[in-house]
């Protein structure tokens, strides 16, 4: 995880030189290619372990966003990416997976930044990530990244600068001509408590040495201080895999979205709420505080004659 590291040093330096905002921002053309390779088990023992993915088999769904990570982290430290990585939110992903891809499988995994937007609180980029076995297209997600700045003309993209809730699904079409199963998820803080979970302080530490995202504000309470936390914050993708691990059966998943509310404060004690069947959940903090929302649709069984 050598690159991710030094693409971590190179965004520290190049962050103060770059300024979100600008009207004649464009994004680099450039799609980062990582050649096709087979996982690596030891890695992904362990982040399974860490996330609670018990069971074998095909990869987890947050897998290869992970795995692609270092490619995304290089595109957004150039020269050429328009907004300073130092302090970028990540509020939402999506992620589409087009079949179960296995560890024994040689993946490619091909990263570009796809659009900028503007956003009630700055400018948000959308970066995509595509993952192909043999060329063909087996996972792909967007992932959305807050720059906040102070906007110089009001923001008319949504009524009154109304955040759209990533986390919403937008009903599509299944494959092999079925419709999905899509969960509408009621108000934040609406669904039944399944289990409570104990985060240690070292979280993000641990989390950090399995996926190789060691940025400052996850790892101690003296670096997160720096960026304006009190305490270390728990990984946002840590919180969508967790949650995930408990989502039942992985095959029949068609699509995830999730949006981040709210940052884990470290160490800290939170409850996984979801429907009965997995397809809406939060992650709540104390006195409620949702600080994950999310949707799964699944491919709806198909019945079997007479």
């Amino acid at each position: 995880m050598t690159s991710l590291t030094a693409s971590l040093a190179r965004g520290a330096l190049t962050s103060p030189f770059k300024r979100a905002g600008r009207p004649d921002a464009t994004l680099p053309p450039d799609r980062l290619t990582r050649p096709a390779a087979p996982v690596a088990p030891g890695p992904l023992a362990a982040y399974r372990r860490i996330c609670g993915f018990t069971e074998p088999g095909p990869l987890p769904l947050t897998y290869p966003h992970v795995l692609a990570f270092p490619l995304t982290m290089r595109l957004m430290t150039g020269r050429t990416f328009p907004l300073p990585v130092l302090g970028l939110v990540h509020t939402w992903i999506e992620i589409t997976p087009h079949r179960a891809a296995t560890p024994a499988e040689p993946l490619e995994l091909t990263v570009y930044a796809e659009k900028l937007t503007p956003h009630r609180r700055g400018t948000e980029v959308t970066m995509a990530t595509e993952a192909r076995v043999g060329g063909e297209l087996v996972w792909e997600s967007r992932s959305g990244y807050l720059s906040r700045h102070r906007q110089a003309t009001p923001d008319t993209t949504t009524p009154d600068g109304a955040t759209p809730d990533r986390a919403t699904p937008e009903r599509g079409t299944a494959a092999q001509g079925a419709d999905p199963v899509t969960a509408v998820p009621p108000a934040a803080g609406g669904l039944p408590a399944r289990a409570e979970w104990r985060l240690p302080g070292d979280l993000g530490r641990r989390y950090g040495a399995v996926s190789g995202d060691r940025n400052p504000i996850h790892l101690h309470p003296l670096t997160a201080r720096l960026f304006g936390f009190p305490r270390a914050i728990a990984h946002g993708m840590w919180t969508v895999a967790r949650c995930l691990a408990e989502a039942g059966d992985p095959s029949s998943i068609r699509s995830v979205r999730a949006g981040f509310r709210a940052p884990v404060l470290l160490p800290a004690t939170v409850t996984y709420a979801a429907d009965a069947t997995g397809n809406a959940f939060e992650l709540r903090g104390a006195k409620g505080r949702v600080h994950l929302v999310g949707t799964v649709t699944r491919q709806a069984a198909v019945s079997g004659p007479g």
